[in-house]
């Protein structure tokens, strides 16, 4: 099913005809539709209030305090989307990998996946694994109304690149070193994540998610022959696990300018943009029948309104031709950006596209 038909056996959703979904599906729109990548999170006093005291990862697993972090930009800013409150972790921890989100640090994994043994501790997502997702996305769907939730899981390539090197990391050394020195390891692990991420992801749309989102935020680290071999199959793999379902796929990484259209390629039906490439450029590199998201710099959000104004109106005069354009940042909302700059953009960008 192409994401031009309503699903399949089912009406229209409430929000089937929804400025965003309209974007996603190269449809004409009222207005350019914008949400932001990050948008419930630490940029928001509500946010902090809420969280205060509970673990990133135990917040995750509470569906009341899910849907209240997720509802938080949707009743500030006025977005178009709201984005389900998650991390890219959460189905490892659900599967029992020994993990956690260490402030300041990000995920750090207690035993590195390093062997062929090791991928014995990667065992299939099932629901009841994750049934506060089920949950949570229930309570959203009822509060959202006509207002799309975008689902999200991070991409195998990600996903593994933790693993891999026990947490962050700015080389990927040993993740690089098992993907060039045991490619067979590589592919099966990487297939075996392209399976837990697809369960994941049909979790949260059977709960109710309009599109989802997969993130492979560091994914740009690889050339375009590496991604093609080693990455570009198990990424494919999980967008068609979802094709059935008809809700538009979005794929984002950061610094992807040279992967663009490979990762239009690999199966999704709008490519997100970070700020380096220009949105007509990004259009050029992936080719026809793509919808495009993106692509502020989010440190332009720090300046004066009329500087945010000036390169946000570059952005939608580059975004001009295109086939579909969801507005977003380049990058995740960044910690100390002022809400108010946010609600003023989303403001801006409706007023200067109204149709």
């Amino acid at each position: 099913m192409s994401v031009n038909e309503s699903p399949a056996g089912r009406q229209p959703t409430a929000t089937y005809d929804s400025p965003f979904l309209k974007a996603c599906r190269r449809e004409p729109v009222p207005h350019t539709p914008v949400w932001f990548m990050r948008q419930a999170g630490r940029s928001l006093p509500e946010y902090r209030k809420v969280r205060e005291g509970v673990p990133m990862l135990e917040s995750c697993m509470r569906p009341e305090l899910v849907t209240e972090i997720t509802l938080q930009p949707v009743r500030r800013h006025n977005v178009d989307a709201a984005i389900y409150f998650s991390d890219i972790v959460v189905p490892l921890k659900a599967i029992g990998l020994d993990l956690d989100i260490k402030p300041g640090v990000g995920p750090v994994v207690e035993q590195p996946i390093r062997t062929r043994a090791d991928l014995a501790r990667l065992r299939d997502l099932t629901p009841e694994d994750v049934s506060y997702v089920t949950e949570a996305i229930g309570l959203l769907t009822r509060e959202l109304g006509s207002t799309p939730l975008i689902g999200f899981a991070g991409a195998p390539f990600t996903l593994a690149s933790y693993l891999v090197e026990g947490g962050p990391s700015r080389t990927y050394e040993n993740a690089k070193a098992m993907m060039y020195g045991d490619p067979e390891l590589w592919a099966d692990l990487l297939d075996r994540l392209a399976d837990i991420t697809a369960a994941f992801l049909k979790v949260q749309i059977e709960a109710g998610a309009s599109a989802v989102q997969l993130f492979d935020s560091w994914v740009g680290a690889l050339a375009p022959a590496d991604y093609r071999r080693s990455v570009m199959p198990a990424s494919a793999k999980v967008f068609q696990a979802v094709a059935g379902y008809g809700v538009p796929r979005i794929h984002f990484g950061v610094g992807t300018g040279e992967l663009l259209k490979l990762m239009g390629e690999a199966g999704a039906d709008v490519v997100g943009v970070d700020w380096r490439v220009p949105l007509d450029e990004a259009a050029r590199r992936v080719g026809p029948g793509k919808a495009l998201q993106g692509n502020l710099d989010p440190t332009v959000l720090f300046s004066t309104p009329e500087a945010v104004e000036a390169k946000t109106r570059e952005v939608l005069d580059a975004a001009a031709g295109l086939e579909g354009h969801v507005f977003n940042l380049g990058h995740g909302v960044m910690p100390s950006t002022a809400p108010d700059a946010l609600t003023r953009l989303v403001e801006y960008v409706h007023t200067q596209t109204a149709r």
